[in-house]
């Protein structure tokens, strides 16, 4: 990369770099300030209406941290796989891990796209509505239901409520100003953990000390989700919206910013900005927003961090993803619950939701030159969860199922916001949403294709051990796939240092501050709270 990077700059003047440097300077600052005057005049009303009353946009950011922590509340959610086994439901561990299970990949990957279009179409507000109604029949179907097909519809309900998340994670941004965008990002995905910890923890205390039964706790989940079902009825309606619900100037303008190429901004050439042809005013459609930022992500996607840390959110949390889906089918397995008191779920996942906060908090304090060690520190936890997923599928101990488990998260989850920060730092916030976007569903496409293979009965129907072997030869093979990309550039940058041909200053250690992604909170119908 950084040969690639420093090509060609060595024969020219110190006078030249020096003119082109400035240019470059004024460019970008050019560039900057495009940007921020078409987001300014995409939220000059909100920002004008905070000023007049900012009690008005506090009061609804609290109302909406609110809504998140209360919908998050489910204490039968790490229970599920549990009850379905017991003889309250009396479903086998095949049908429950290559016939129900399967259902929520397929119904996530069908219903991701116009969950996302819709979210900005329909302002939010109508999603979160879906969403409601969705948990709703979930444990409508979980406590009247005892057939398969009825389970596998309890599945695909479930796979709309995660797709539906991202109108919670995009809404918050709608009633602020653009300045405070990092601290509510902050305060929502704050009331979604605590809420997921709340929720495990009042599951478990129910199960372990108030000895109830699984179809009782279950009663108790129908009715916090129903509440959140309100609470989303009562949520205001944003007037705007990031792509569909702008005014024409607004839209122009920002169709001026989405054709600058990104690339060019972060890597001027001869002196100046270059940018994209303007749109072709062939068709309406093709002028829109939308799809400027889709043509603008092709180029994005030249820039090597900014690929590298895409190519890992779509394959690692695949394999993510996947383990846990399956980790509580494992964990049956390894140790059948007699009784309901020997159930621990609730506090492994209060636990491992803990650990994950305290570690992607802890990644924003991280110095590192990640142009150079981006690919090593990568395959070091890449390997080390390979490590994990091989321990889990051969103890039979359940105590090291559980610690396996708490760590194979809290190591994703540290990467997380790096990653976040890596793609997000040098995009416009429409560019930002269209990529995370697209990794998610590119991921949700991989996990659907290795479940139709290795987990549905139309293909190799495995039990959860051999699907566990499957999960760690994946992510050995992305362990030397990473270290190999990591040998090159660094031989690579180091070579060039030796021969003095690095032309260009290296960037300085990267402090990352907190950065949120509410990717990450979704829960799972397994129990499960990413």
């Amino acid at each position: 990369m950084v040969a690639e990077d420093t090509a060609g700059s060595g024969d020219r003047s110190d006078g030249e770099k020096e003119m082109d440097q400035k240019a470059s300077e004024d460019a970008e600052r050019q560039e900057d300030g495009d940007v921020a005057m078409a987001a300014t005049a995409a939220e000059s009303p909100s920002g004008e209406d905070e000023a007049r009353d900012p009690r008005k946009w506090k009061w609804s950011v609290i109302f909406l941290c609110f809504y998140g922590f209360m919908s998050s509340i489910k204490p039968g959610e790490p229970f599920i796989t549990p009850y379905l086994l017991s003889p309250e439901k009396n479903f086998t561990r095949e049908q429950v891990t290559n016939e129900i299970t399967p259902v929520l990949t397929y119904s996530y990957m069908a219903v991701l796209v116009p969950a996302f279009l819709l979210t900005d179409l329909l302002r939010y507000k109508p999603v979160l509505i879906i969403q409601g109604v969705s948990q709703v029949i979930i444990w409508i179907i979980l406590l009247l239901g005892g057939t398969l097909l009825q389970m596998q519809f309890m599945e695909f309900f479930y796979g709309i409520t995660m797709a539906c998340r991202v109108a919670y994670s995009s809404y918050i941004f709608s009633l602020v100003n653009p300045v405070l965008y990092q601290r509510v990002a902050g305060y929502s995905r704050s009331s979604v953990l605590l809420g997921v910890f709340t929720s495990s923890i009042l599951g478990q205390l129910c199960m372990s000390l108030g000895n109830i039964t699984f179809y009782t706790l279950n009663s108790i989940s129908l009715g916090f989700v129903s509440f959140g079902l309100l609470l989303s009825l009562c949520l205001p309606w944003p007037k705007r919206s990031l792509f569909f619900n702008r005014t024409n100037q607004e839209e122009k303008e920002l169709v001026e910013v989405a054709t600058k190429s990104e690339l060019d901004k972060m890597n001027p050439k001869d002196g100046g900005p270059s940018f994209a042809a303007p749109p072709c005013p062939a068709s309406t459609w093709k002028d829109s927003v939308f799809m400027q930022m889709l043509l603008e992500v092709r180029n994005v996607l030249k820039r090597p961090n900014l690929r590298l840390w895409s190519l890992w959110w779509v394959f690692n949390s695949t394999g993510y993803y996947l383990v846990l889906f399956y980790v509580h089918i494992l964990w049956n397995k390894v140790y059948p619950a007699t009784e309901n008191k020997n159930v621990y779920n609730g506090g492994v996942e209060a636990a491992s939701t803990l650990l994950s906060a305290i570690a992607s908090f802890t990644a924003g304090f991280v110095k590192i030159r990640w142009n150079i060690w981006s690919e090593l520190v990568i395959g070091i936890i890449t390997a080390v969860q390979a490590g994990l997923l091989l321990l889990m599928r051969t103890t039979d101990d359940i105590w090291v199922c559980y610690v396996c488990y708490v760590l194979f998260r809290s190591f994703y989850q540290f990467l997380v916001p790096i990653a976040t920060f890596q793609i997000a730092s040098s995009l416009t916030k429409e560019l930002c949403a269209l990529v995370f976007g697209i990794n998610t569903f590119f991921g949700t496409v991989l996990k659907t294709i290795i479940s139709l293979i290795f987990t549905d009965k139309r293909g190799l129907a495995l039990d959860v051990h051999s699907q566990f072997l499957v999960y760690f030869f994946y992510f050995t093979l992305l362990t030397v796939v990473y270290f190999a990309c990591a040998a090159v550039v660094i031989c690579r940058h180091y070579r060039n240092e030796r021969r003095g041909g690095v032309t260009r200053d290296q960037p300085t250690p990267t402090e990352l501050s907190p950065v949120v992604t509410n990717k990450e909170l979704e829960t799972l119908s397994n129990g499960k709270s990413a």
